[in-house]
């Protein structure tokens, strides 16, 4: 969580200094990463504590649906934000910073999804899977931002950057889906 608070920050501030869909994008996706993390780390302080199975499963449950509805909210901003650039004269400018923390960030966010799902497994809990999910998806967000800025800064192709924020909508609106539905 600390590493979220920290790339969110950074990827905020540097993406709106440079105008970038993606990077503004990567950094509420970690906003939305804490958030569900939050409500994951409630879910599994009921089962340490002993609840009762029937509330642990209820809250189960609505913390894959509430990572389902973060999955869906990323998408709708990077959809909105994205066809705002693409339409508007407002272009993205490169950002070194922004560069520099996908890269980091695609070094560290696979790591940090494989714990999450290893622990899911030993748990058998499908939110924190879910979760790992989403961490899963800061990994690919990573890669295609990093793909878009360097497109930008290297190529000059301002495009790029929203069509790599894009890339990213059918798989998290898929997996908002599946969280709204409780499927795994």
């Amino acid at each position: 969580m600390a590493y979220n608070v920290v790339e969110a920050g950074i990827a905020v501030a540097s993406g709106v200094a440079a105008r970038s869909i993606a990077l503004v994008g990567f950094g509420l996706d970690s906003v939305i990463e804490l958030a569900a993390a939050g409500v994951l780390l409630w879910r599994l302080r009921l089962e340490t504590r002993d609840a009762d199975p029937a509330r642990v499963e209820r809250s189960e449950h609505r913390a894959y649906r509430f990572i389902g509805v973060t999955f869906l909210l990323l998408a709708a901003y990077v959809l909105v934000q994205a066809l705002f650039i693409f339409s508007g004269d407002a272009r993205p400018e490169e950002s070194l910073v922004g560069i520099i923390l996908a890269a980091a960030s695609l070094a560290i966010m696979p790591l940090v999804a494989w714990g999450k799902l290893r622990a899911a497994a030993a748990l058998g809990s499908r939110a924190l899977a879910a979760e790992a999910k989403e961490t899963l998806a800061c990994s690919y967000l990573s890669l295609t931002l990093l793909v878009g800025l360097l497109a930008n800064a290297l190529a000059g192709w301002w495009w790029a950057d929203p069509a790599a924020a894009l890339l990213m909508v059918p798989w998290l609106v898929k997996e908002g889906v599946e969280g709204l539905r409780g499927e795994g």
